[in-house]
């Protein structure tokens, strides 16, 4: 599969973000959404082998759209710069750990995790963190994880979070803002005649982190 059509339509998108260039392009807009929803059509079931919580069947339930609510945003652009799908237990808007893809000229990564949780998840994330982790620490610690992903992605407390002792030892990991990681790829990954075995490569070495994040998920919808 080769994902040149995104590529070069998003680079021409990002120098010409206006409705009146969209609409005379808007074949090529098709063009790359029908690819793109092609693609998580493909990644869809292989990532159901691994991680069995996965329930969407089909790339319209977890792709985002491209078109931009710029009503209160100082960036009036109406379009965004990228494609982008969240592939998880319920699809684009759960409140569960998934996988993430999103490919924008030059900027491009994969990888998922749970990106601003509402407070009462992120509170129960910190809980089975502190609860759990010594778990957690051979999760996001183990060599194969660090090599995609070497840090947890966002910015983090400045203090100990509310409900936790200062004095913990592992403090600093539940100040995280957010439990997500992200791969950097380049343009050229998308092309590669390995893509979904590269994919998933990825994919299975995340998929640890986001079973951990979705046991504390499931705990707090469950109560």
């Amino acid at each position: 599969m080769d994902l040149n059509t995104i590529i070069k339509f998003l680079a021409d998108l990002r120098f010409n973000n206006n409705r009146s260039w969209f609409k005379e392009n808007n074949g090529r807009y098709q063009d790359a959404k029908a690819e793109f929803e092609q693609l998580i059509d493909t990644i869809i079931p292989l990532l159901k082998q691994v991680d069995d919580s996965i329930d969407i069947v089909s790339a319209k339930e977890c792709v985002f759209r491209l078109f931009r609510d710029v009503r209160f945003s100082n960036n009036k652009e109406p379009y965004k710069r990228n494609f982008g799908a969240y592939i998880s237990r319920g699809g684009r808007k759960s409140p569960y750990a998934g996988y993430y893809i999103h490919i924008e000229p030059g900027k491009s990564f994969i990888g998922g995790g749970i990106y601003m949780p509402e407070a009462n998840i992120l509170r129960a994330i910190r809980k089975e963190i502190y609860e759990n982790t010594e778990e957690y620490k051979q999760i996001i610690n183990n060599s194969s994880f660090k090599k995609y992903f070497p840090e947890i992605f966002g910015e983090k407390l400045k203090m100990a979070p509310k409900g936790f002792p200062k004095d913990f030892e592992d403090i600093d990991l539940l100040r995280n803002k957010h439990y997500a990681a992200a791969y950097s790829v380049k343009d050229a990954f998308w092309s590669e005649s390995e893509l979904f075995e590269n994919m998933m490569n990825i994919f299975l070495v995340q998929y640890p982190f986001n079973r951990f994040l979705n046991e504390a998920v499931a705990k707090y919808i469950s109560q």
